[in-house]
Order: C-alpha cells, then sequence, then structure tokens
C-alpha cells in the first residue's frame, strides 16, 4: 500500500479527553475514530490490526475443534426473560421497542440465544459434545465509557460456548479453550496472568480470567513469583494462621479522640499500630444495612462481601446513613452496642485487644475484644494483600494491574436449567446440558496490546498483529530510490508479504516520526546515500535497542525479511 493512496491521518496531538497511553496513541496514529461517547470508527490500518488479532483467535479455536456462528445482534425481549437477565442487567442493557410496542434489545452477552439453538438442535448425547463461538458486535450502556477502546458502549468480542453431557466433559472442553487462549495471547506478544476470577452476572461454578499485565490497568491481582499462584484481587482468599483463643485483657475505656476518624490519624493520636484497631464500616446490602468489621490494616473486598450476604452487590453507605445509624460521624462507627447485622473477618476476630470507633463523635473505645464486648457472623471479606502468604507456596504475593483480555466459565447448568435445554442420555432419561463460556474482548485486544508494546515515541506491534509487517521509508525523489523500493515491495508481495511504502513528499525527519508513531515492526529505508554502495537500512521498531540499525544489501533485502518474517511468526525469531 502506497502512503500517499491511504487514509492514515496521523496527528502531533490527540484530544484532550484522552487519557489512556492506547487512547492517545490509537487516535494520534490514525487507527480509530471517535463518533460519541464510548463509540469508535476503525479506519483501515485499525481494521487490519484488528482482523489480525481475529484471524489468531479463529486458527486457535478451530485447533480446539470449535465451529464459527453468527448470532444476532438484536434480541427479542422474551429469552433474557426466561433467566431473569432483562430487569438483571439494569441499565446496562440497551433496551427498545419496534413499531408494535415489542420489546427488544441489543445483545450485551449471548448465554440465552445460543441456549435456545442448543435446546432446539441437540436432542441425544450423541448430539454432544458441541463448541460454537462468534465474532460479533456486543452493545452495553456503560455509565463511564473511558480509555478508548478499553471499555466501550460498542465493542467486538469473541464468545464461545461449549455443550456437554456432564461436568467431566465441561471440565474438558474448558481446559481446552485455556490452551487455545494461552496459545492465542502467547502468538500476540503479551504478557500475561491467568487468575483465579468471580463468576459474576454469567453464573457458573468455576471461572478464569487472562489479565495482560500493565500499570495503567483497571484490575488488580494478586500472583506468586515463586509458583504458578494468580487471582483476581476481587476473590483471593487470604491465608489465616490457626485460630487461638483471645488473651484476657482489661476492661473496655472510652478514649477522646477530637477530629481523628481515620485509621491512620487516630493510630498515630494513640500511638498504636493499624493492625491492632477494628476498622467498620457500613453497607447497603439490598435494604439492609451491614456492619463489616476488618483489622485496621485491612480492605474490604466488595465482591467477596456480596458473595458473603448473598446478593449481587454492596454499596457504602453516606456519611448521613452512618449517622443516623450510629449516632456518630463518619470514622467513629464500631461494633459495640451496634444494633444491626454485623459482619466480622476473621482476621478482626482475632484481634485481642483492639481499638475501635465508639458510635459517638470523637471518641473511640480501647481494649475492645469479640465475644465479650460485641458478636458478629464471622465471613471472610477482605482483600489480600501486598506480602500476604502465597496461598500454594507461602511466598510473599505481590499485586499487580492488569487489563482483562479474556474469560472463561464453567456454566454448568445454570442456563440450560432455566431454559430447557436437554438432551436424552444412554439410558433414555432427561438432563440438562452441562455448559462452558469463553469470552475474549477483540476490539479490546488492539488496545491493551498498545498499553504493553509502546515507547515514548508512539506504538510497537508485534509482528503477528502489526498492520503490515514492513513500512518501506523513500529518502528523495530519484528514480533509484523509487525502482528500489518499488523492487523490494514486489519481491516481498510474491511471497505474500504486503508492506506500506511511504512515497510522499516530505521532510525524512516526518517519515520517521510518523513511522515510530503508526509502530510498524520493520522499517527499510531506502536512499540515494546507501544505494550508493547498494545497501538499504533495516530498523526494528523495538523496546530493547530502539536505534539500532542494519544494512542490508539490495539484493538480499526482500529474502532476508521475509525469512526474518516467517521465522519470528512461526516462534523462532531471528536477531540481527
Amino acid at each position: 500500500m502506497r502512503y500517499t493512496k491511504a487514509l492514515l491521518p496521523t496527528q502531533k496531538e490527540a484530544p484532550a479527553d484522552a487519557i489512556s497511553t492506547s487512547h492517545i496513541l490509537l487516535l494520534r496514529a490514525g487507527y480509530i475514530r471517535r463518533v460519541g461517547a464510548g463509540i469508535y470508527s476503525f479506519l483501515p490500518m485499525g481494521l487490519r490490526v484488528l482482523r489480525n488479532i481475529e484471524k489468531i483467535v479463529r486458527e486457535e479455536l478451530a485447533e480446539q475443534g470449535a465451529e464459527e456462528v453468527l448470532l444476532p445482534a438484536l434480541l427479542p425481549a422474551e429469552y433474557f426473560r426466561e433467566t431473569g437477565r432483562f430487569d438483571g442487567f439494569g441499565d446496562t442493557l440497551l433496551r427498545l421497542k419496534d413499531r408494535k410496542g415489542g420489546d427488544y434489545h441489543l445483545g450485551p452477552t449471548h448465554e440465552e440465544i445460543i441456549t435456545d439453538l442448543a435446546r432446539r438442535e441437540i436432542q441425544s448425547y450423541r448430539d454432544l459434545p458441541k463448541n460454537l463461538y462468534q465474532i460479533q458486535t456486543k452493545f452495553r450502556d456503560e455509565p463511564r465509557p473511558r480509555g478508548g477502546l478499553l471499555r466501550c458502549r460498542e465493542f467486538i468480542m469473541k464468545d464461545a460456548y461449549s455443550f456437554d453431557a456432564d461436568l467431566e466433559g465441561a471440565h474438558a472442553s474448558y481446559e481446552r479453550m485455556r490452551v487455545a487462549y494461552r496459545r492465542a495471547f502467547d502468538r500476540m506478544g503479551l504478557r500475561y496472568r491467568m487468575v483465579g476470577a468471580d463468576s459474576g452476572a454469567m453464573g457458573g461454578s468455576q471461572s478464569a480470567e487472562f489479565q495482560v499485565l500493565v500499570q495503567s490497568g483497571e484490575d488488580f491481582l494478586a500472583a506468586c513469583n515463586h509458583c504458578e499462584y494468580a487471582e483476581n484481587l476481587e476473590v483471593a482468599e487470604p491465608v489465616r494462621g490457626a485460630e487461638e483463643p483471645l488473651a484476657a485483657v482489661p476492661e473496655r475505656k472510652e478514649l477522646h479522640t477530637p477530629g481523628k476518624g481515620g485509621i491512620d490519624s487516630v493510630a498515630e493520636f494513640l500511638g498504636a499500630g493499624p493492625e491492632r484497631f477494628l476498622k467498620s464500616l457500613l453497607y447497603w446490602a439490598d435494604k439492609e444495612l451491614v456492619l463489616v468489621v476488618l483489622r485496621g490494616d485491612h480492605e474490604v473486598s466488595e465482591v467477596k462481601l456480596a458473595r458473603a450476604l448473598g446478593v449481587t452487590d454492596v454499596r457504602l453507605a453516606s456519611p448521613e446513613d452512618v449517622r443516623e445509624k450510629t449516632g456518630a460521624a463518619v470514622g467513629f462507627a464500631g461494633p459495640v452496642g451496634f444494633s444491626g447485622r454485623v459482619v466480622v473477618d476473621p482476621d478482626a476476630r482475632a484481634v485481642s485487644d483492639g481499638i475501635t470507633g465508639a458510635n459517638k463523635t470523637d471518641y473511640h473505645l480501647e481494649h475492645v475484644q469479640f465475644g465479650r464486648d460485641y458478636q458478629g457472623e464471622i465471613l471472610s471479606v477482605r482483600a489480600m494483600r501486598e506480602g500476604d502468604p502465597c496461598p500454594r507456596c507461602g511466598n510473599p504475593v505481590q499485586i499487580f494491574r492488569g487489563i482483562e483480555a479474556g474469560h472463561i466459565f464453567v456454566l454448568g447448568t445454570h442456563y440450560s436449567a432455566k431454559m430447557g435445554a436437554e438432551f436424552l442420555d444412554d439410558k433414555g432419561e432427561k438432563r440438562p446440558i452441562v455448559m462452558g463460556c469463553y469470552g475474549i474482548g477483540i476490539s479490546r485486544l488492539v488496545a491493551t496490546i498498545i498499553e504493553q508494546h509502546h515507547d515514548d515515541s508512539g506504538i510497537i506491534w508485534p509482528l503477528s498483529v502489526a498492520p503490515y509487517p514492513v513500512h518501506i521509508v523513500q529518502v528523495g525523489e530519484s528514480d533509484a530510490v523509487r525502482e528500489a523500493s518499488a523492487r523490494i515491495e514486489r519481491e516481498l508481495k510474491e511471497a505474500g508479504i504486503e508492506a506500506l511504502v511511504d512515497d510522499r513528499n516530505e521532510r525524512p525527519g516526518v517519515k520517521f516520526k510518523d513511522a515510530d508513531l503508526i509502530g510498524i515492526p520493520l522499517r527499510v529505508t531506502i536512499g540515494d546515500r546507501g544505494l550508493a554502495s547498494g545497501q538499504v537500512e533495516l530498523k526494528e521498531r523495538t523496546q530493547a535497542d530502539p536505534k539500532q540499525v542494519t544494512l542490508l544489501p539490495l539484493e538480499e533485502a526482500a529474502s532476508t525479511l521475509v525469512r526474518r518474517i516467517r521465522n519470528e511468526l512461526a516462534g523462532t525469531p531471528e536477531r540481527g
């Protein structure tokens, strides 16, 4: 492709509302353009990256026996009503009515639709197992779309669904998809962790996320560098020591702590470590106010709390709610004398001689002990923290930030039982189909890869997903330069490799800056000075050594590029 014919509108600056690195670079490099909040057009270069990602995913799914289908994006409400998700999705679901007043919505996910297909087409155990997937546009009315392609209202997703006769078969399907995901993400050049995760609105008994490790990620995960342990921080379970009897302590005493409502400030004021404090937080769980008691140096995991309380989600009570329920300002609540449901984390229960809020503004209580001074349900609700022992090997865990690139679930009969998707087993008895569900955010991966592969100059695409593997830059307008450029372009094309040729009448500095910005892996510079000695320059777009240049004989340039590209895509990269 000739640059002068391409739609490749690079920009020096991105709009002020672009904050994430990937959003800024995708806009500046001419890969996407904003249409509305969380809605983007893919320009030709962006679409080429998207198609390369799709190709990798399709190849790896085919290797595991999955078949591609295409389900509708416009869905009648009746299917989500069968499972309760038409209302359960809340405002995230984009609802609409047809001209006859019928209820419809745009598909945020397709478990119900694929389950309906299965109940129509799968009749016998002889029809199992099956694995079906699609790559299609999804719609979710995100309250705060942000990060460009990282969180959109309209996005492209790969969703796959497995159908088995029993849980053993479902776990085998899950394992095949785990292998497919690992191979796909490895081919895309991503550094990631597979982590245990919460199943959330999808339901099911087992799930794992593939988290790409980046400093800009919105998810937090606990992982061990000494073994394979990794879990989303929302569900990671800390290791608990053996429960010991509480020591005898003096009777509780009231302390005046004027204006010291936060753990750090009151700890400094009283000269006590935060681990001696009992942090008390009020949460709404549906219509009930619940007091959650943690050790002072711990934080609550709201996902774990919601699960422990048997509700969909929880929300922190307002300062007005706290004052009305406890009679005190925020920071001075405590479990002693609290009227209502109390949840106590095991580590808080183990604090023998605690300090906590007195339910009286500007006052705390000292020498507080579980069982003697307050009661509550013992439920594990705290988040794992940096330095906690690894549940598998005992070494300290680290906390990472990540972007979720994929999620795999064993759904069991969560949907099939509700929707009557059954089959006849070998004894002629009806049984619900056992399902799995597997998602990859295809358009999100375009941004995710950039978050991990960039420098101050622009994007650094891995070869497997780059819009073009080779970027030929013509320096000068002489016939020799044009002929050499055309020769390399032609020889690459004959080998099945496309190149972007910068044939613009621009200064070399402009061309080089644009080349770094758009991030094509291999740049070949052709100029009169090099051609005088029969050579061209090869520069790799890399974080390791961005200034390294290799001189290649013109006659061998194309063959060298072809060999290098093929070797790297085959998994044996050639350097130098």
